[in-house]
């Protein structure tokens, strides 16, 4: 369910982080992968390699399949630049006129200039080492999958040196792994014949594929498989907490461990709710009397494939966060609502690491500024976010999500910000129905049961009308901030906690702690996660009443 893909620029420009020089002059580094030797780049105290496929191209009849093993490496060659993007959606984000030129800024930065080279061959992952790893380091790693609504993002727009090198620095060398995996309706095609066919949420079992991967290769880098730590912001969040959920909660000795940046177990409905845009498709593409519609679809030319899924909603449109593409129940990777897995206790039992900005809705409520009324939100709420719901339960939504901009999202900035007499109002709800609430709803079902820490990102709360938007607290990591260090002490230890950051305590129902990000002097504080009590409750019963 969601958007980020902070772009090289917006983490160079507000984070000052410089790519590696050129000039380095160390050997390229090589590693064997079966028979072949593998040639990556030396980038100061890393060594890099980029675009290794991971997969046979999901091209041709295996369109719309499970992602295929490569059988082995045979033919040695050069991996020094990244992969192209698997195919991504157009998006267009309505800007209102009169925005502050920083917040054009912070906007222009994070959605636009993402102009990235993408193909169905898109199947690589990158592995980023210190550059004295050898095959007997056994150094943990671990796997970051970016964000982007399930719609659109790539590797290459973070630089895993970042990572790498901030664990060098705090003497917990760590191997870092990103893959790209199938978005949009290349990864998640969702209809009754995509469920007859086993083939649903694709995207999900690239990410798998990936993992297989690791386990299988990742000491040729220096990596031991046996301490990998799943990591992902966004839909690259929801997806890692998805993998905690399936197969019955089995990791299969994947990984070990979890962090978790705006995302955790969704609650979502069965494959056959995504029928309409898998009708639409067929249709537009002269597949629909196919017998067999999937089959016609693999064979359609990419390129007019690829413009009637621009036709559908994307993130930024009128229905926003109420997407067209996304994991769904498949009866294979997800066997039920995310959210009754949870319940079953169908997690995986390791420690993970939750948490969300302050302000997450406020990005995804610039194509509703149109809505100015009481009556014009709650149609739109019965029409995209709850078709099911009674109305009562719409009128006591509006109730805990009052019209009064005080109470609104960015949060703590009065009359400020109001944009259209329900913007601040629909960013609130927004970005708790699908942050806040799934996110303490995981924490109160697991607490008690394995060690979890949870934060809250509130930098960047001066920006004005987004606040601590959705994504900014990617530049806490991959700036190599603080958050940074918490992440690769955890990677290694299993505990975020070390010297020179304030101590983090585990978050508990009897003490619900969030670190708290912060600007200013104070860095960091620990608040209680018991903000808006009532609302979020009430919003963790409409999930499970009502997945999307």
């Amino acid at each position: 369910m969601l958007f980020s893909q902070p772009i090289l620029i917006l983490l160079g420009t507000y984070c000052g982080f410089v790519a590696a020089s050129p000039l380095d002059k160390r050997a390229a580094p090589v590693v064997t992968l079966d028979n072949a030797t593998v040639t990556g780049v030396a980038s100061g105290s890393v060594n890099e390699w980029l675009g290794i496929p991971f997969a046979l191209p999901p091209t041709g009849n295996l369109r719309f399949q499970l992602p295929q093993p490569i059988p082995s490496y045979n033919t040695s060659f050069l991996a020094a630049e990244y992969g192209p993007s698997c195919p991504q959606q157009a998006i267009t984000l309505p800007i209102p006129p009169g925005l502050p030129a920083e917040t054009l800024d912070y906007l222009t930065s994070t959605i636009y200039n993402a102009v990235i080279p993408s193909s169905e061959d898109c199947l690589t992952v990158n592995v980023v080492a210190p550059a004295d790893a050898t095959p007997e380091s056994n150094l943990p790693v671990v796997i970051w999958i970016f964000g982007g609504g399930f719609e659109f993002g790539s590797t290459s727009t973070y630089d895993g040196s970042v990572i790498v090198n901030k664990a060098i620095d705090l003497n917990v060398p760590t191997v870092y792994v990103s893959m790209n995996y199938r978005l949009t309706a290349f990864g998640f095609l969702a209809s009754e014949e995509v469920k007859q066919a086993g083939v649903g949420n694709l995207g999900l079992q690239d990410q798998r594929q990936a993992m297989r991967w690791v386990q299988k290769y990742i000491s040729a880098f220096g990596g031991d498989p046996t301490r990998v730590t799943i990591w992902g912001e966004s839909a690259g969040a929801i997806s890692v907490a998805l993998h905690m959920v399936t197969n019955g909660g089995n990791p299969e000795g994947l990984f070990r461990a979890a962090f978790m940046q705006s995302g955790s177990p969704i609650p979502v409905g069965d494959i056959t709710h995504g029928q309409g845009y898998y009708d639409y498709i067929a249709n537009q593409t002269g597949c629909a009397g196919s017998p067999d519609t999937l089959q016609c679809l693999r064979e359609v030319p990419y390129d007019t494939l690829m413009d009637v899924i621009n036709q559908t909603p994307g993130i930024m449109s009128y229905q926003s966060l109420v997407l067209a593409w996304l994991p769904r129940v498949d009866g294979v990777f997800l066997t039920a609502d995310p959210q009754d897995l949870v319940l079953q206790g169908s997690v995986a039992d390791i420690p993970f690491i939750t948490g969300d900005n302050d302000d997450e809705g406020t990005l995804f409520s610039f194509s509703t500024l149109n809505i100015t009324t009481d009556a014009q939100l709650a149609e739109y709420l019965q029409m995209y976010w709850l078709p099911d719901a009674p109305a009562d339960t719409i009128q006591q939504l509006l109730e805990y999500y009052p019209e009064d901009p005080t109470q609104g999202s960015p949060y703590d900035t009065g009359i400020l910000n109001e944009l259209s007499p329900q913007f601040k109002r629909l960013a609130s709800f927004q970005g708790d129905i699908v942050f806040q609430a799934p996110r303490r709803f995981f924490l109160e079902q697991r607490s008690g049961s394995q060690s979890t820490w949870a934060f809250l990102n509130k930098r960047l709360k001066s920006v004005p009308v987004l606040g601590s938007f959705h994504a900014s607290d990617l530049l806490n990591v991959y700036g190599g901030n603080d958050m940074a260090s918490y992440l690769v002490r955890f990677v290694t230890n299993l505990d975020p906690n070390g010297s020179g950051d304030l101590a983090w305590p585990m978050w508990t129902t009897s003490s619900p702690n969030l670190l708290t990000f912060l600007d200013g002097l104070i860095p960091q504080e620990i608040t209680q996660d018991t903000y808006r009590a009532e609302a979020i409750a009430y919003l963790m019963s409409v999930n499970l009443q009502y997945p999307s």
